[in-house]
């Protein structure tokens, strides 16, 4: 239910965008990611940080957008988005002994996470950083070179797909790495 008010404005944009066109896509999509993150609150009573600042930023990039009547403004909002993700990633391991990697996945309970390695985690976080750095230019790459209605469709299925194959990825390579940490400390305490 929660994961449909995350897609539900992006369908409601999409909707908007091939029946009246961009800029009152533009509009729903104004409205509707608001109403999104106000229902996840209410459901969840957390405040899911990165919807709330994606809503933030498509509220800016939305008026600028519609202001300026620039549909490119619109376009560099995932960019500028995953760019701000990638710097919190990166400066996260600058500043703190914990990456900001390790304190996302420390949420799950059913993994021991304490057998991967400080290194490890730094290393983690770092190819977290490059792929946030990939993704968002990737989108301006799509934006620049294809129509704004193959952006948007790239944007709302593509980039959410790559993100999802990515953290897939990247929770199995983290539970092998786990098991292998394991194995390697079991193997030293049998000696």
């Amino acid at each position: 239910m929660i994961l449909l008010f995350e897609f539900l404005p992006l369908i409601l944009f999409l909707g908007a965008l091939f029946w009246k066109g961009i800029y009152p896509a533009v509009i729903v999509l104004m409205i509707a990611m608001p109403i999104g993150l106000i229902v996840k609150y209410l459901t969840t009573k957390a405040l899911d940080k990165m919807y709330f600042w994606s809503t933030i930023l498509l509220l800016i990039a939305g008026a600028l957008t519609l202001y300026f009547r620039n549909p490119l403004i619109l376009m560099w909002k995932p960019t500028i988005f995953y760019w701000i993700v990638a710097a919190a990633f990166l400066s996260s391991q600058l500043i703190s002994n914990k990456p900001l990697i390790q304190r996302f996945l420390g949420l799950v309970d059913e993994v021991n996470f304490n057998k991967i390695t400080p290194n490890q985690w730094r290393n983690i976080n770092i190819i977290w950083v490059g792929f946030f750095i990939f993704a968002g230019l990737l989108n301006i790459y799509v934006a620049y070179n294809y129509e704004f209605e193959t952006w948007a469709m790239f944007k709302t299925f593509g980039l959410m797909a790559l993100t999802f194959i990515f953290m897939l990825g990247q929770t199995l390579w983290v539970i092998n790495l786990v098991n292998e940490n394991e194995e390697v400390k079991g193997t030293k305490e049998n000696k």
